[in-house]
């Protein structure tokens, strides 16, 4: 079993409490690690930790081109370790090996090197004006660190998705508090040894394990913390907005999602099937931009339920390091079983399961992808995120239905449209009220493209130069000549 320690200014250490809490692995129910149980001390050690490097000339005075060097540098051993990462998500996530090594790992590297192409090119900008009191001025800006930045990953992409908070931190200046979650301990406790590998200086990343309700709590309301990251469940993201909002800290928040995936009559069948599932069952499901909402128009409805249904039932599932395995194991049996209470929910409101009642491996938190038809927008299954392998077919009748029923939920992260016909793919794109629209694919994201939501799934964006701008500010300077 392995033994995970908190990264604190460039060292690594237990709890100070000394207390620990077991990881179980989501396939097997095997015990993989043993966890630190910190708290607040910790918190407040690691947060004076990277407040220090922020002022340390080590990191302040070392300019872009160096932070440039030392993402790019992290980006090089990421991908020399790209298969035991890989094999650690697979173990504390339950998830195949095969989506790490198509999507997380590619994705983590190529993060890493956008962003530091960006830290030797934070320019300020001359504004003219008519001068003061008479006198002409001279007016530049400068671009800065917003400070100490606390950044809280969740258990579905932990490491893609603390790269994506972590990257543009760095390049902007911003040393960092990593707060991983208490399901998915190993990638991130190992992405610290990289970090010392890398040679960061001590501070500038930190990381504390432990649960949300102490560890998170202590860094949101910290008052040497000047911006929170956090992605994650609705709930959870309300009340850090709130606690934030105490010491005005600046906030960004990916958190749910209920993505339609709007079929049209001339759909090419053939080529969105396998984007349909995808968007249904990668990660088990337990993605925030899952598109389990697939809107059909009717005279295709029926064929595309039972071509969905096949598919589904083909899919195999099993453990996440057995080779062609498609799909593993939820993250934990409570999550689990949260997700089967919405299928019941769902079938007692008169849905009908068309997939998902075939056998599963006897042992660990393991579902069949499901597929529900028989769904009206009214129904809690089409409201609520799931965040579990189960997707719908909902028809509609007219382009204005569909872009009715699509934007009747309280999240707006994302949705895919699938027609051949260009003046509907975009004018159904421009109605939608989400943050980013897939035409006749699935949710593509890449480094370099704003990712979040509007309504309740959040507010800013990861990713993209929007990302980095938000750990920046700026500050005018006029000069009376």
């Amino acid at each position: 079993m392995m033994k995970i320690q908190n990264l604190i200014g460039g060292r690594h250490c237990d709890a100070s409490a000394g207390r620990t809490f077991e990881k179980l692995a989501p396939a097997t129910g095997d015990h993989v690690a043993a966890v630190p149980a910190s708290t607040a001390e910790d918190v407040d050690r690691a947060v004076r930790a990277a407040h220090g490097a922020l002022h340390d000339d080590a990191w302040a005075r070392a300019g872009g081109s160096a932070r440039a060097r030392w993402l790019l540098r992290l980006a090089d051993l990421v991908e020399r370790e790209r298969e035991a990462l890989a094999g650690l998500l697979a173990v504390e996530q339950g998830r195949p090996l095969a989506e790490m090594r198509m999507m997380d790992l590619p994705m983590c590297i190529d993060t890493l090197r956008y962003f530091a192409g960006w830290a030797d090119k934070l320019e300020g900008r001359t504004i003219p004006t008519d001068g003061f009191m008479g006198r002409p001025t001279l007016n530049y800006t400068r671009r800065a660190p917003v400070g100490v930045a606390a950044q809280i990953i969740p258990w579905n992409a932990p490491l893609m998705i603390a790269v994506w908070k972590l990257a543009p931190a760095l390049a902007a200046g911003c040393p960092v508090v990593i707060k991983p979650s208490e399901d998915t301990p190993l990638a991130l406790s190992r992405l610290g040894e990289l970090v010392c590998e890398a040679g960061l200086p001590a501070g500038v990343v930190n990381i504390v394990h432990g649960v949300g309700s102490e560890v998170g709590a202590a860094l949101v309301t910290h008052p040497l913390v000047s911006k929170v990251s956090f992605t994650g469940s609705t709930e959870v993201g309300r009340a850090i907005a709130g606690a934030a909002a105490a010491t005005f800290k600046r906030v960004t928040l990916e958190l749910g999602g209920k993505a339609a995936q709007i079929v049209f009559a001339d759909a090419d069948l053939d080529r969105a099937i396998p984007s349909l599932m995808a968007g249904m069952f990668a990660n088990q499901g337990q993605t925030c931009a899952a598109g389990s909402r697939v809107l059909a128009h009717r005279s295709i409805a029926s064929a595309l339920e039972e071509r969905l249904a096949d598919a589904a039932r083909a899919i195999r599932v099993g453990p996440p390091t057995e080779s062609g395995v498609q799909m593993g194991a939820l993250i934990n049996p409570r999550h689990l079983a949260r997700v089967r209470a919405h299928v019941e929910g769902a079938l007692a409101e008169g849905a009908v399961m068309l997939a998902g009642d075939e056998q599963v491996p006897p042992r660990g938190c393991f579902m069949r992808p499901t597929i529900l038809g028989g769904v009206h927008p009214d129904m809690r299954i089409a409201r609520d995120e799931v965040f579990g392998p189960v997707g719908m077919v909902m028809p509609f009748d007219t382009e204005d239905e569909a872009i009715r029923i699509a934007n009747d939920t309280p999240f707006g992260l994302s949705a895919s449209v699938w027609t051949q016909d260009v003046g509907t793919a975009h004018r159904v794109a421009e109605r939608l009220d989400v943050g980013a629209v897939a035409i006749n694919a699935w949710s593509p994201i890449d480094a370099r493209l704003p990712w979040g939501g509007t309504k309740q799934s959040g507010i800013g964006r990861d990713l993209s130069k929007a990302a980095l701008d938000s750990y920046l500010e700026e500050k005018i300077i006029s000069a009376a000549l």
